[in-house]
């Protein structure tokens, strides 16, 4: 039985991840702010995942795994941030084009 409270953090759990969907989709002039999109989707995914899993009774290895892809992808995000700001001076999401390549 489910009680009222594990609902409730379900709930924040879809609320969060809608929330950061529609940041994203509002809010994708600049790669700072998608990467913080990302990483709160991640978050919440993680832990509606681990709620979900754990009322389940199954393991919760798999929301592990999933945060560690989330880790691998903040890091890989920072790393692109990075080389965007050393190569154009800013980070626009606009700025970036395959014919300067």
């Amino acid at each position: 039985m489910i009680r009222l409270t594990s609902l409730i953090s379900i709930n924040l759990g879809i609320l969060v991840v809608f929330i950061s969907i529609t940041t994203l989709a509002i809010q994708r002039v600049h790669f700072l702010m998608t990467l913080i999109c990302l990483e709160a989707m991640m978050l919440g995914l993680f832990f509606l995942f681990a709620k979900l899993l754990f009322f389940r009774g199954l393991e919760i290895y798999l929301s592990f795994i999933l945060l560690t892809f989330s880790a691998c992808e903040a890091c890989i995000g920072l790393a692109l941030l990075i080389s965007l700001a050393r190569i154009f001076g800013k980070d626009y999401l606009r700025t970036i084009s395959l014919h300067k390549c």
